[in-house]
């Protein structure tokens, strides 16, 4: 549920239970077998925090490597998503070249002060990342593949899982940029269910691409992957073998937001990332715990899941009600895309008036909004102690403020 890298056609959302229903028994055959069982993912301990980094954020946005470093999240998040790689021809491919890796920085623009010049070997947000990392030598960096609308890609990709991991490799420790990296991401949205698109390869697909991509990348390399938090009975969770695929990851990043939002047009009015339940949900088991529960009553390990924050609000207009479950006629009005803000914008646009299920709305006009503020992500920093979770990851860094109050909460 990962915004599409097309800054303004992008649209993502956890569709309708009727668009996306699970699909049925007739599309689980077909699904290919692992030849090999690769060794399983080593344990790994401490809290993590991973923010994801997005692409496109350095043209409407502005948010550039170097404000990671100033805002003073570089210093507390212990991994980065490089957020997109795209998924295409059964194989991982750049995304934006330009961004990625030719973009000529000025001094002013670059983590370490000094201009790019002409003849570099490599510049733009790689070079960016490679300049963070020596400034802090414990963090680590993942090129993340697929997202919203780069997912359509995966199908084709799980019919040779072996070829798609040799492409991924290959790209990812290319030479030029191998020191960049110290692993690879995975954001199928989603596996034998519908997205952007609707997915058919069966519901050992996934299992066997991440076998294929640690067989191929080793023991030493980070391997994760973005999953549905669709806690359903018979939803996305069930529609892949996600408790067979976690051997061979280091961690999930279970995307606990965007439950509810303004592609349900008239509302209901509903917050994107509850905690808990609460009198009123408009879809039972769309909220974060009830997504942890469902994965670790698969046999998945706490250690290999992440809570998952929006560091943005999503929102609707033409609303009366203050609290959650009032009607609307449309979504809220965004800077870059309807019915989504980041929190920069709105803790000061539209300030929390109350909180529900462990998370903050606000009515503001006709408007209502739901977010994460400091304080709701505090309730949900001690779930996630109290659940023993493997750390936090959040979507995604240029929605904080310039002081980097979400990620220093998460602290």
């Amino acid at each position: 549920m990962h915004i599409s890298p097309r800054p303004r056609t992008r649209f993502r959302a956890l569709v309708s239970a009727a668009c996306c229903a699970v699909l049925g028994a007739g599309l689980l055959a077909g699904a290919g077998t692992a030849t090999a069982e690769p060794a399983a993912a080593p344990a790994l301990q401490a809290s993590k925090v991973v923010g994801y980094f997005t692409e496109w954020g350095t043209y409407d946005r502005k948010y550039y490597v170097k404000n990671i470093e100033t805002s003073g999240s570089a210093a507390k998040l212990t991994h980065i998503n490089y957020a997109f790689g795209n998924v295409t021809g059964g194989k991982c491919a750049m995304g934006d070249s330009y961004a990625a890796t030719d973009r000529t920085y000025t001094a002013a623009e670059s983590v370490d002060g000094v201009a790019d010049t002409w003849d570099q070997p490599l510049r733009g947000n790689f070079n960016q990342l490679r300049e963070l990392k020596k400034k802090h030598p414990g963090l680590k960096v993942l090129w993340s593949f697929g997202g919203w609308t780069w997912s359509s890609g995966f199908g084709e990709a799980a019919k040779n899982p072996a070829a798609f991991a040799q492409s991924c490799y290959d790209l990812v420790e290319n030479s030029k940029w191998a020191d960049v990296f110290d692993g690879i991401d995975i954001d199928w949205e989603y596996p034998n269910a519908c997205g952007n698109t609707c997915d058919t390869s069966g519901r050992e697909a996934f299992k066997n691409l991440m076998a294929a991509l640690r067989s191929k990348f080793g023991s030493s390399a980070l391997v994760t992957a973005a999953i549905t938090a669709d806690a359903t009975s018979g939803g996305k969770i069930d529609a892949a073998n996600y408790a067979g695929a976690a051997q061979y990851v280091n961690w999930y990043n279970p995307m606990t937001y965007d439950y509810f939002g303004a592609w349900a047009s008239t509302g209901p009015t509903a917050p994107h990332s509850p905690l808990t339940s609460y009198s009123g949900i408009p879809t039972a088991n769309y909220y974060t715990s009830a997504t942890i529960a469902k994965l670790k009553g698969l046999g998945i390990p706490a250690s290999k899941l992440l809570l998952g924050i929006g560091f943005y609000g999503r929102g609707w207009t033409g609303v009366t009600q203050s609290a959650p479950g009032g009607t609307a006629t449309g979504p809220a009005a965004g800077t870059y895309e309807q019915g989504i803000e980041d929190y920069k914008v709105l803790k000061s646009k539209c300030p929390a008036t109350g909180t529900v299920a462990g998370t903050a709305y606000a009515k503001c006009g006709t408007n209502w909004w739901s977010y994460d503020t400091p304080a709701t992500i505090a309730t949900k920093m001690t779930y996630k102690n109290q659940q023993g979770l493997g750390g936090t990851f959040f979507w995604e860094l240029s929605g904080d403020t310039t002081g980097g109050e979400l990620i220093k909460a998460i602290n």
